[in-house]
């Protein structure tokens, strides 16, 4: 099939697509192509989540708007199904790659998954196939992973029998449909032609600008955009860091700072977890492993905000001594505010650091199914307790309720979500990281 043949199923929504992945990117992606109207086979290795979405059930909990209605309406519409079944994928016309690429313990992809995918689909794919990859990944693995991986498993040619293209995700959990939508997209193809056929395909689902590029081009995108959060976050961690030996606060700092047009301080906080931001940069760095280029500022900004759960133990420590045989109550497992996404989640580094030096560690968060449950229970008998994620329901505690749970009524705000005064006012004894002022 042709890409002006391809361009036209796009057109009339008669391209049929495939979804390798049914995560945070690939499911809420199969649903809203599902919701367009093109026939969508989705494929995952877990069979309890292929189960609940076939369901109609959303295996993501969290917040997350308009998400479990959507995939209720088109898995009862006939247009989305899942599987976990590769041979489902042969006969799509059009197959993207949402799977997680984590990096190891010497921060450089394997790719375990994206590799066991591409094999999968190569050994089905039909000739005239439009092949995306969505997942997060090293540049030049485009060139150096993919193509040779997909020619060898098909026994086809890319150009010739099929297309590869790469449109790197740019979701954020509790915003995942949003961000389909709303977010500015990067099509890379391995021709113009590929990079114009990926260009229609989005723009079925993509209401802000779709702009065609190169394989590499679309690969640093993404790493770049995250390897440069990552280094803002570690710079307002140190402001953070630098304001409490100085006994200053560097919310009050960033607030001043922020006048000034500009200067976009970010927040300092208690870690930063997730899939992309504590990977991404890796994967910009391990980019240029074998060239002569030294890497300095991204592998600094890494250790800045990995080594916070490590501060946020001895900011309790500080304050209730030996952690030998005390209760700390951690507020929050997720990574992030209002969702279960546990993935890197600081909390559990922090989590092992405390009980590494003998503390009793009680976790409570209201997305996480393991951590659910009375609040005001766990904090019974706790000597301090300990906010690592931000979520909503944190924000309006009954403050005196949770000081008498306690046995010691000290709180440590990794996230600055308290009013220092009403804190106080219940009794407690606060600290806020960054914030050491009077």
């Amino acid at each position: 099939m042709s890409a002006a043949d391809l361009k036209v199923k796009i057109s009339d929504r008669s391209a049929r697509i495939g979804v390798i992945g049914l995560g945070y990117v690939g499911l809420p992606v199969a649903a809203l192509f599902a919701q367009k109207g093109f026939d969508v086979v989705g494929v995952d290795i877990k069979a309890d989540r292929v189960d609940k979405i076939n369901r109609g059930i959303s295996p993501i909990e969290g917040n997350e708007p308009g998400l479990a209605e959507l995939l209720s309406e088109v898995v009862h519409s006939g247009k989305l199904k899942a599987t976990t079944d590769t041979q489902m994928l042969a006969g799509r016309d059009i197959v993207l790659i949402d799977v997680e690429t984590p990096v190891n313990d010497v921060h450089v992809p394997e790719y375990l998954a994206l590799r066991s995918a591409l094999r999968s689909l190569g050994s089905v794919m039909k000739k005239g196939v439009l092949v995306v990859i969505e997942s997060t990944i090293m540049p030049g693995t485009m060139q150096q992973i993919v193509l040779p991986i997909l020619e060898e498993a098909s026994g086809m040619t890319c150009g010739n029998d099929f297309s590869l293209g790469n449109c790197p995700e740019r979701v954020m959990p509790g915003k995942l449909l949003t961000n389909l939508r709303a977010m500015n997209r990067v099509v890379g193809g391995d021709s113009s032609e590929a990079s114009a056929v990926m260009k229609a395909l989005y723009q079925q689902v993509v209401e802000a600008e779709v702009d065609e590029a190169d394989w590499i081009t679309a690969e640093l995108v993404k790493t770049v955009e995250n390897a440069y959060r990552d280094v803002q976050i570690a710079f307002a961690n140190e402001v953070a860091l630098i304001s409490e030996a100085l006994g200053a606060s560097a919310w009050r700092v960033r607030e001043l700072v922020r006048k000034s047009p500009g200067r976009e301080m970010l927040m300092p906080g208690a870690g930063v977890g997730g899939h992309c931001i504590p990977k991404d940069p890796w994967l910009l760095a391990s980019s240029v492993r074998d060239k002569d280029v030294e890497v300095r500022l991204i592998p600094a900004a890494r250790a800045v905000n990995s080594d916070m759960p490590r501060h946020m133990r001895d900011l309790i420590a500080e304050k209730i001594g030996d952690l030998k045989g005390k209760h700390v109550l951690l507020l929050g497992y997720a990574y992030l505010e209002n969702s279960d996404d546990t993935r890197d989640s600081p909390a559990e580094y922090l989590r092992q650091l405390l009980t590494k030096a003998g503390a009793d560690v009680v976790i409570h968060d209201p997305y996480v199914e393991e951590f659910t449950g009375d609040l005001y229970k766990k904090a019974r008998g706790c000597d301090a307790a300990a906010l690592v994620t931000a979520h909503s329901d944190y924000a309006s505690l009954d403050f005196s309720r949770l000081a008498e749970a306690m046995t010691h009524a000290v709180l440590i705000d990794g996230r600055n979500l308290w009013d220092k005064q009403t804190v106080l006012g219940a009794g407690f004894d606060l600290v806020r990281l960054g914030d050491f002022s009077q």
